[in-house]
C-alpha cells in the first residue's frame, strides 16, 4: 500500500510537470462588456473595424392580402318576385355576357300583375277622357265644381296605379308598351346586368326561388385590385402613388401595382385596409387569392453598418466598438432594414463620427467575451 501511494504521486508530479505553459500571445481578458485581445490574438481573428455610415437606405413596408374586385364588378342576382325556376342552364365558372338570359322563372302572380295592369290602364284611357270632358263642361259652368274634381281624383290615382303596375312589370323585365299590344306571358327572363363569370349557383329546376334568395352571383374580374393589410405602426409610411411589388401564393415572381387608397381605420388587428390597382390585368386571376406584398415607402437617410458588424445574442442584437488598441466594447442596437450589405441601426448618442464598430470578426469576439464570462 506503501508503494502505492508513492507510485501516485510521483507521476501525478511529473503530469503536472509535462502540462504545456498558457501561450500569453493568445491570452484575453473581459470586463464586463469589454474584451481586451493581444496583439497575436487579434490578428489571428482577423479583427477589422470601420466607421458608422450615413447612407440613403430604402424602407419597404411588408403587407398581406387578397385580391378582389371592385362592388361594381360583382353582381348578386335575386328575382324582384318570387316564382318557380322553369329554366336555367348555368354552372359555377361558366362564363356569360350582358345582358344574356340566366334564369327563367315562371309564377301565377306573374299572370295576376299583367291583367292588373292592363285593366288599370283601360280604366285609365277612360277616365283620361272624362276628366278632360268635365273640364270643358266646368268652362262653360255647366257641371259643378264637386264633379270636375271627383273626375280629376279619379284620374290621378288611376294614373299613380297604372304607373306603379307598369313599374313593377319592367323590373320583370316585361315592356309595358309590347304587353299593351301582346299576350300575357306566364314566364319571365332574368338578364345578367355585366359580363363575366358564375362563381355561386344556388338553384335547380323547381325550386321556388323567393325575393330574399341569392340564386347567383357573377364575377366581372377583368379589373382586380388588391385589398392589403398594413399594421399600424407602418402605416404612416404608406402614401397613395407608392409602389408595391406583391406575391401570389402559386407564383415565383411578383406583380406591381400601385397603391390607389389609404383606409383611415384601424381594424381590430391593428391594421390598416390598403387598395391597390394592379398594373397589368390578367384574366387568369381570380377573386379571393392570397398574397404577400411590399410597398415601396422611399429612402431615409439612416446610420449603417456592414451587416457583418452585426451579432446576435439571445434574441437580442448587437455591435462591438474599438475603445482603444485591441480593446472592443459590446453595444445592443436596433436594427432596421437591410440592403445591399448594409444594415440600419440605432446608434446611442455618445457615439460619433469617430466611433469604429467592428465589421470582421464580431461573432468570435462575442464567443470569447461571453466564455470569458
Amino acid at each position: 500500500m506503501k508503494y502505492l501511494l508513492t507510485l501516485i504521486l510521483l507521476t501525478s508530479f511529473i503530469a503536472c510537470q509535462q502540462a504545456p505553459e498558457e501561450d500569453k500571445n493568445l491570452s484575453s481578458t473581459s470586463d464586463g462588456n469589454k474584451l481586451t485581445l493581444s496583439d497575436e490574438q487579434s490578428k489571428t481573428i482577423g479583427v477589422k473595424t470601420g466607421p458608422v455610415v450615413r447612407q440613403k437606405m430604402s424602407s419597404p413596408v411588408l403587407a398581406t392580402g387578397s385580391l378582389d374586385v371592385p362592388p361594381q364588378n360583382l353582381v348578386t342576382i335575386s328575382p324582384p318576385i318570387g316564382g318557380f325556376v322553369k329554366e336555367t342552364e348555368l354552372l359555377q365558372g361558366m362564363a356569360v355576357k350582358k345582358g344574356q338570359t340566366i334564369v327563367t322563372l315562371e309564377h301565377p302572380d306573374y299572370i295576376q300583375l299583367q291583367q292588373d295592369y292592363l285593366e288599370s290602364k283601360s280604366q285609365l284611357d277612360y277616365l283620361t277622357l272624362e276628366y278632360t270632358r268635365q273640364q270643358e263642361l266646368s268652362n262653360e259652368n255647366i257641371n259643378s265644381a264637386k264633379t270636375l274634381q271627383q273626375a280629376k281624383s279619379n284620374y290621378q290615382s288611376t294614373k299613380a296605379k297604372t304607373e306603379g303596375l307598369a313599374a313593377r312589370l319592367k323590373l320583370l323585365n316585361i315592356n309595358p308598351k309590347v304587353l299593351e299590344n301582346g299576350t300575357i306571358q306566364s314566364t319571365i327572363k332574368i338578364t345578367s346586368p355585366i359580363a363575366g363569370y358564375i362563381t355561386e349557383v344556388n338553384v335547380n329546376l323547381g325550386v321556388y326561388a323567393s325575393p330574399d334568395l341569392v340564386m347567383f352571383k357573377i364575377v366581372d374580374s377583368d379589373h382586380l385590385h388588391a385589398e392589403a393589410y398594413v399594421f399600424e405602426k407602418d402605416i404612416a409610411k404608406v402614401k397613395v402613388g407608392q409602389q408595391m411589388n406583391l406575391s401570389l401564393a402559386n407564383e415565383t415572381t411578383s406583380r406591381a401595382a400601385t397603391v390607389y387608397l389609404v383606409g383611415k381605420e384601424i381594424a381590430e388587428d391593428r391594421t390598416v385596409r390598403i387598395h391597390a390597382h394592379l398594373t397589368q390585368e390578367d384574366p387568369k386571376l381570380i377573386p379571393g387569392m392570397y398574397f404577400t406584398a411590399t410597398i415601396d415607402a422611399g429612402e431615409n437617410t439612416v446610420n449603417t453598418v456592414s451587416e457583418n458588424a452585426v451579432v446576435s445574442f439571445e434574441g437580442k442584437h448587437f455591435v462591438f466598438i474599438e475603445r482603444a488598441k485591441n480593446t472592443f466594447e459590446l453595444f445592443p442596437i436596433e436594427v432596421g432594414v437591410t440592403n445591399n450589405g448594409f444594415s440600419e441601426i440605432s446608434t446611442p448618442k455618445n457615439w460619433d463620427s469617430n466611433t469604429l464598430v467592428v465589421t470582421n470578426g464580431a461573432y468570435t469576439l462575442i464567443g470569447l467575451l461571453k466564455n470569458s464570462g
